[in-house]
């Protein structure tokens, strides 16, 4: 299994496909696998580099807490591994904060940047979420915390959706015999990331071609946080899905993977 040895732990990656390098990081709580159903695309016509996060899946899970910084100098050693100079970078609700933090810190290895359902910061409201998150992993059974974050994430036009609220079912009962859960600590550390991240008053100095998405029916990153960031970015763009929440890439694969593939493929050659 592919493992490095970066920023004092040990990080699991794969990698998929040929071309220009594309590196993936996913949100709290979801290893890389989590990408799977976009990686089927974007493999095609990309190098895909999908790693699991500090805290979650094969990569190492030492005590929090942890922050975006970190997490971020994490991905900048992962790349330095593979020998590479830049990649697009994809980043997933909490992945998209330490995206933010990899072109703030790291701003030579950033070719280009797709933050979905970011943030720049969080309100108080934003950080009760994350607490309450914590406290449900404490408490709950993986099936219930699985339906918790479910309800978090997808809009009603998924669970009015008959096919898609019988996944949500399937999804739960997966979970439920996880081999590899995330241990109550590593969320801890990932959540305390999520909730200090502040990166508002530096999204002026990213100068990498950017594309900002979400879901217009968002309750978990509301779709201010999304208008936030993009404003804060010069030159980014903004794509906000009608009648989608936090999950409008499980909701809408096909659109969500080609409008991607697309904006990635007209970033200019440097």
């Amino acid at each position: 299994m592919p493992t490095i040895k970066t920023n004092g732990i040990n990080f699991y990656y794969e990698e998929r496909g040929s071309g220009e390098p594309l590196l993936l990081i996913m949100g709290i709580t979801a290893p890389g696998a989590v990408w799977n159903v976009h990686v089927a695309d974007w493999k095609h016509h990309f190098r895909c580099i999908i790693g699991d996060n500090r805290g979650v899946g094969l990569t190492d899970k030492p005590a929090g807490p942890y922050s975006t910084e970190q997490m971020a100098d994490d991905y900048a050693g992962l790349l330095d591994s593979l020998e590479l100079e830049n990649a697009h970078v994809v980043g997933c609700s909490m992945g998209s904060t330490i995206a933010q933090q990899l072109a703030i810190r790291h701003p030579k290895k950033v070719k280009s940047l797709v933050l979905m359902c970011p943030w720049a910061r969080c309100d108080n409201y934003a950080k009760g979420l994350f607490q309450h998150i914590m406290n449900a992993k404490a408490r709950f059974r993986p099936e219930e915390f699985s339906l918790y974050i479910q309800l978090l994430i997808f809009s009603k036009s998924s669970w009015d959706d008959a096919k898609q609220h019988e996944d949500l079912e399937n999804g739960r009962r997966i979970d439920a015999f996880n081999p590899f859960p995330q241990p109550l600590h590593g969320l801890e550390g990932q959540a305390a990331a999520c909730i200090n991240h502040n990166a508002l008053p530096d999204l002026g100095q990213i100068n990498a071609p950017t594309l900002v998405i979400g879901g217009k029916e968002d309750i978990f990153t509301p779709v201010w946080m999304a208008e936030e960031v993009a404003g804060g970015i010069p030159g980014a763009e903004l794509h906000l899905y009608d009648k989608l929440g936090h999950a409008f890439h499980f909701e809408n694969t096909e659109d969500f993977n080609a409008r991607v593939r697309n904006w990635l493929s007209r970033v200019p050659v440097a």
